[in-house]
């Protein structure tokens, strides 16, 4: 499903919690089933052969066409992404932003250890600072106009990193959650997963939809009820309803790409 939100329409959270009764029970037999196709056909990818190093699989190893390139390249685009996220996550927690620049850029950088990204700002020259402040300011009004508030006891979890060991640790699927809520311990389910990008959608976000299900599948051993990506850019909302179609699409994908990695060796 695509929403686009230039019209008055539910909150993003609302959309993808959905309404209660509708929710079907939570699915905890799926995993294994998956677990064992995605082995199998690894084994059958490696024919015998030996790995040096594990093979890490990433949901950008799916998407081919994320964004448009000239804006995922920039150090600009790249700065707004990361103080994007640090806003959501303010946000998330019920943290009042006044200054959406400024309060990203000193949370950020006071967690930050230095690196490529750190420099990268440093070197930011002064009308790039001031297109840097003016995308943010832009991209944080579409995000928290979709998002609203999120209640506490849906458990809204940011910046969630996992990861999944297969065939003995030959391949590790990793993965980074921008936004969960929800609780698997509940009879119906209720896990919902929303990826955050500052950048237009394009064909790939689906696949990156798809493994973010699936890894937190292979990780809570619980199916989750959907998934979704959000663009601050466009204001466009798609949502999957995550069932056994759309997890197996997932493990097509990654057995797909492991193919395409193993095969230019």
């Amino acid at each position: 499903m695509t929403t686009l939100l230039d019209t008055p329409v539910p909150s993003v959270v609302d959309a993808l919690r959905g309404e209660r009764h509708r929710r079907p029970m939570a699915d905890h037999h799926a995993s294994s089933g998956l677990r064992a196709v995605l082995e199998d056909g690894i084994y059958e990818l490696l024919a015998g052969r030996q790995l040096a190093t594990s093979t890490i699989v990433h949901s950008s190893s799916l998407r081919d066409s994320w964004s448009v390139p000239e804006l995922a390249s920039s150090s600009v685009a790249r700065l707004r992404g990361v103080l994007l996220m640090v806003l959501l996550r303010l946000l998330s927690v019920g943290v009042q932003v006044d200054a959406p620049f400024d309060d990203a850029l000193c949370a950020w950088r006071s967690q930050s250890g230095g690196g490529q990204l750190d420099d990268a700002f440093d070197r930011l020259e002064p009308d790039e600072l001031a297109r840097l402040s003016t995308e943010v300011q832009a991209h944080w009004t579409t995000l928290r106009r979709a998002l609203g508030v999120i209640p506490a006891i849906w458990q809204p979890r940011t910046g969630m990193h996992v990861s999944q060991r297969l065939a003995g640790g030959d391949v590790v699927l990793v993965d980074n959650i921008d936004l969960m809520f929800g609780s698997t311990n509940s009879r119906a389910a209720s896990v919902t997963l929303l990826d955050v990008t500052s950048s237009p959608l394009a064909e790939g976000a689906e696949r990156a939809m798809r493994y973010h299900a699936l890894v937190q599948t292979l990780r809570s051993g619980v199916v989750p009820l959907r998934t979704s990506v959000f663009s601050s850019a466009t204001g466009e909302l798609w949502i999957g309803d995550v069932d056994h179609q759309l997890l197996m699409r997932s493990v097509r994908d990654v057995l797909e790409a492991l193919e395409r990695d193993w095969s230019a060796r």
